[in-house]
């Protein structure tokens, strides 16, 4: 081996360690409970931090009796990769309610929130599922948030992104419908935030007859376009559109 190709060499390892720690997949906080959840991700727009989530589950003192009923408490952070030493943080008490309609699972979205010039935010989804089978109901939620200083901050709160309904017999006759909402940044802007374009796409699918000879309809509608405003604490959401 030359010199030159040994440095070239030493180099691509070098770079292919660097770029090992870099992107190392984080390792979520510890939880105790059997219904809490607990994720984290590494934010590719600062690689030297990384967004902490954990739902902490709260049995109602009354109903629960062993049953996940009850609330969520919600403790968000972001931290330095390399220590994990908070740098901003978050807490809401009784952030989701759960019963019938449950929380599934907790998800950090870091696609590119891009508010302001200088200022991007992370989501996070909770995915709630109903125990119905014949009237479903499921749902996923969006609440983005924005580092200021030390602390963290909503600033949209549980937006539906996905939702699941309807009410039939189980076998074939009924109606069922599956929306789903997409975010992109929008040109203009409100109170210094760019405005966010909602794309919404609902499909339907309705059924009649018996089960050894049902007829199913699915139909497609068209994406509807909704704008939302910043208003200088949070992105207003129509009626509609916010989670359970």
């Amino acid at each position: 081996m030359t010199v030159k190709s040994g440095w070239i060499g030493w180099v691509a390892l070098s770079g292919w360690l660097m770029a090992g720690q870099v992107f190392a997949e984080c390792t979520p906080s510890a939880v105790t409970g059997q219904w809490d959840f607990s994720v984290c991700k590494d934010w590719p727009v600062d690689p030297a931090l990384t967004i902490n989530a954990i739902a902490k589950f709260e049995p109602d003192p009354v109903y629960a009796h062993g049953d996940r009923i009850g609330t969520y408490d919600l403790d968000l952070s972001v931290s330095s990769a390399e220590n994990l030493k908070p740098l901003a943080t978050f807490h809401r008490p009784s952030a989701f309610q759960t019963d019938a309609f449950a929380l599934e699972s907790l998800e950090l979205d870091t696609a590119r929130y891009k508010l302001t010039s200088d200022l991007r935010a992370f989501g996070v989804r909770a995915v709630f599922k109903g125990s119905s089978r014949v009237n479903p109901l499921d749902e996923t939620q969006l609440s983005l948030y924005v580092k200021e200083g030390g602390k963290l901050r909503p600033v949209l709160d549980r937006m539906l992104v996905y939702r699941f309904s309807g009410e039939w017999d189980g076998n074939c006759a009924g109606e069922r419908a599956t929306t789903v909402s997409t975010i992109e940044i929008g040109k203009t802007s409100s109170h210094g935030f760019a405005d966010l374009i909602v794309k919404s796409v609902t499909t339907g699918v309705s059924g009649e007859g018996p089960p050894d000879n049902c007829e199913m309809k699915t139909t497609n509608n068209k994406p509807v376009l909704t704008t939302l405003h910043y208003d200088g604490k949070s992105y207003v959401l129509p009626n509609g559109f916010q989670g359970l």
